[in-house]
């Protein structure tokens, strides 16, 4: 049993020390291997530092606090640490074991390894130890094989240290000083300034690739236009990135893509001999190469017969490799963390000079809006938990696959005319490279095989299986590809954006499995591998439908490109006929309409299709808008907005509406400063629909409320409907805002107020004319009115 505190842990390893010490050249025998090493000294070090290493309380599979890898070597390369020690489901330091004859306070290999490790996985510290010696790492800044053992090592103990020093372990590395925060403190106590992390490595890492993709495809083959470039070199960055992860994670032989080095035709080879197989296998998009019943989106003619040099791609996958001084270990690099670094990638774009000559180059849109900028995850996991996380509790998965809660009174299961009940659907009308998919994706997840597990799982074959290795029960990749496809969808108006975000589902579906997985589930369902996302995830103009042609004879064809409408009833038929969807979250983007690149035309539509929103319009304000007409009336919606649209004037009408659509409200504050590079203060906003018209306001720091409080509808009086948070914090401050208004009056019952003339602002003093000649112009004057959120481009 292992000790849970201080004083017991210190006597169980003094007396483990001591054994050590009298059969030390017995552990030091050529005979005595690493899996001993870990089952005899450094299990029982670890357990008496407070951590159940054996799982002997039978916590449930996802929050197991210490997870054990299999110490098994593929070809020499090992692909996992030893042990991942959580708090939750969130790892917060590795340890790698080696066998005592290990010399780890010399040796550079086991360093560079156990700091790959927790480079890749962005964790601040993780361990190196052969019970000997303890080595503690500093993982923050970019491993190289280079380096020395004791660079970026921070702590180096050994076996006769540990009974002295022990409160010093115990005190960073016990599981109670990881739970209390003392590990995070002393983590950022020691973390170096102007360190890099995996994300902003790996970006320079894919720019690189793109630039040398770019230049030679362009080089190599005159008739590809910019459209086709900028496919090409996106879907050979994706299939690359996909297979290695494959690699690492045993779907894929080991070195398969660096064998491709030997021999002269590189690409041909990669297209024909790995990307033609994989999509025998897979059946993702990603590998789409010939004309197949129920798949909408067209086949890729077009890469398999480019031509690029081999130096340029044998480059990019040699980088790949420990051999050639890859830090990353594909297996351990999270999903979410590839988003963080695609979401920038797709900033910027190719375009071709008229000496057929590739440019990389920072896309209109985006260099208008300040940047792009990638949503934290603990706000991803805040407004999934509280729109996703309330609407599935206590629901099975065949509930959420068909729900009985739509079905008008009286009707069977199956509904009217027979037809089955429809799914719960969630949506991100600008899913970018799909961190909010992804949340919700593992959401669902999660709350599946909790459910499977607690009700009979071994009679769910089809849903869930034990894994041979753990005895734990897993969700077949048949059950995850069913929950995907049936539940998540999303849309961007960025084909780029479209396709990473497929990439990241496919790659949250990998995750866990094994090539003999892989095997058991194409014999038993008879099905290949993945599933594709050309139905779920579509490429369009979530704010413009087709109706934008309407008075147009012969709409000019670059115009429909430009605009790139979405038909919703024709993209999503199921989803709207059930009447919208039952979910939707995200981070629209934030750009004011006077922005380049959006046309008097656009303008004007927004101005007849919206009625909710004032002449200054910002395009997150006709996202919510347009979310509430997308959702059923049971609905869930949850989105990171700027703050400012709580208070000023120009978003009164807006917040009127949604205060007047008669369902609970959260208005969030968050503290902290979501977007590091971006000068915009955020808050959450959540809508339920089905739940009592009120509204609660709250503010959030790091995913946590440190206040709410909730208030009726009727505490936000007209004409400004104002959601000022700090008013509600305490009845004194609300009483004296009270006593103000009554003692006064606006200032524009005795004077004409004007904000002024604005910086790019247009059309100043001509109120515009909507529908039916109806004038829409700013409501009254605010205090706040001009302080308008800078322009930013807030992809999800």
């Amino acid at each position: 049993m292992f000790s849970n505190t201080f004083e017991a842990g210190q006597k169980e390893v003094s007396k483990l020390c001591q054994h050590y010490g009298i059969n030390r050249n017995a552990y030091l025998a050529p005979g005595f291997k690493e899996a001993q090493a870990r089952q005899t000294l450094i299990d029982p070090l670890f357990e008496a530092l407070g951590w159940d290493v054996d799982n002997t309380r039978r916590t449930a599979p996802q929050y197991r606090e210490v997870v054990p890898e299999d110490s098994v070597d593929v070809e020499g390369q090992q692909k996992a640490p030893d042990y991942a020690f959580r708090v939750g489901s969130l790892p917060r330091f590795f340890v790698e074991a080696k066998k005592c004859t290990v010399n780890i306070g010399a040796d550079p290999a086991p360093a560079f390894q156990v700091r790959g490790y927790g480079f890749t996985a962005r964790l601040p510290l993780s361990l190196l130890t052969n019970f000997q010696e303890l080595a503690v790492y500093d993982c923050t800044s970019r491993p190289r094989a280079s380096d020395k053992a004791s660079h970026a090592r921070i702590l180096h103990l050994t076996f006769e240290e540990y009974p002295d020093r022990w409160r010093e372990l115990w005190d960073i590395f016990s599981h109670e000083a990881v739970l209390s925060g003392a590990f995070d403190q002393y983590a950022a106590s020691k973390r170096k300034r102007g360190t890099s992390e995996v994300d902003a490595e790996f970006l320079k890492e894919i720019e690189s690739w793109r630039d040398s993709l770019a230049h030679n495809f362009a080089l190599r083959n005159k008739k590809l236009s910019s459209d086709d470039l900028n496919k090409a070199v996106q879907l050979t960055i994706d299939r690359i990135v996909f297979l290695r992860m494959a690699e690492d994670r045993g779907l894929e032989p080991y070195y398969q893509l660096l064998k491709l080095c030997d021999r002269e035709h590189i690409y041909s080879r990669f297209m024909h001999d790995l990307c033609r197989s994989a999509d025998a296998k897979y059946n993702s998009g990603l590998f789409h190469f010939q004309k197949e019943a129920g798949i909408a989106d067209p086949p890729d003619q077009s890469t398999p017969g480019l031509e690029l040099d081999d130096k340029v791609i044998k480059d990019i996958l040699e980088s790949l490799y420990f051999e050639h001084g890859c830090p990353y270990h594909f297996r351990l690099l999270p999903v979410e963390i590839l988003g963080t670094v695609y979401e920038r990638f797709l900033g910027k774009v190719i375009r071709l000079t008229p000496g057929h000559q590739a440019k990389v180059d920072e896309k209109p849109e985006v260099r208008k809006a300040g940047g792009v900028y990638y949503t934290p995850a603990y706000i991803v996991d805040y407004i999934v938990k509280h729109t996703v996380g309330e609407m599935v509790e206590g629901k099975s998965p065949s509930q959420l696959a068909s729900q009985g809660r739509d079905r008008p009174p009286g009707l069977s299961s199956k509904g009217q005319a027979g037809m089955p009940a429809p799914p719960f659907r969630i949506l991100d009308m600008a899913c970018g490279s799909g961190s909010f998919l992804l949340g919700a994706y593992q959401r669902l997840l999660d709350h599946c095989l909790k459910w499977y597990s607690e009700h009979k799982p071994e009679r769910q074959s089809r849903c869930v299986y034990k894994d041979p290795r753990t005895g734990e029960w897993r969700l077949t990749i048949e059950e995850k590809k069913r929950i995907l496809t049936t539940h998540i969808f999303g849309v961007d108006i960025d084909p780029q954006a479209v396709e990473v975000s497929k990439l990241s589902l496919l790659l949250k579906v990998l995750e866990g499995e094994t090539d003999q997985s892989f095997a058991f589930s194409q014999f038993a369902f008879g099905d290949r591998a993945l599933p594709n996302l050309a139905d779920n995830i579509k490429c369009g103009n979530s704010l413009i439908g087709p109706d934008y042609f309407d008075n147009m004879l012969l709409p000019d064809p670059e115009e429909i490109e430009r605009v790139n409408p979405f038909d919703w009833n024709q993209a999503f038929p199921d989803a709207m006929k059930a009447g919208g969807f039952d979910c939707i979250i995200g981070n629209p983007p934030y750009i004011f309409t006077r922005n380049e690149g959006i046309s008097e035309a656009d303008k004007n539509y927004f101005y007849e299709a919206y009625h909710h929103q004032s002449i200054q319009l910002n395009t997150f304000g006709l996202f919510l808008e347009r979310s509430v007409s997308l959702s059923k009336g049971s609905a869930s919606l949850g989105f990171i907005t700027p703050n400012n649209w709580l208070t000023i004037d120009t978003f009164a009408p807006l917040r009127k509406f949604i205060l007047n659509v008669g369902c609970e409200v959260l208005a969030a504050n968050v503290l902290a400063r979501v977007f590091r590079e971006a000068s915009v203060d955020s808050a959450i906003l959540t809508i339920q629909k089905a739940k009592p018209a009120s509204v609660k306001v709250a503010e959030i720091t790091e995913g946590i409320e440190t206040f709410s409080r909730k208030l009726p509808i009727s505490a936000f009086e007209p004409p400004g409907y104002i959601l000022q948070i700090s008013l509600f914090k305490d009845n004194e401050g609300r009483k004296v805002f009270r006593k103000i208004g009554a003692a006064s009056a606006p200032l524009g019952n005795f004077c004409s107020v004007s904000t002024g003339l604005k910086v790019y602002q247009t059309g100043k003093g001509k109120p515009r004319q909507g529908k039916e000649g109806k004038t829409r112009s700013v409501v009254s004057f605010h205090p706040q009115a001009q302080s308008d959120v800078s322009p930013l481009s807030g992809r999800s």
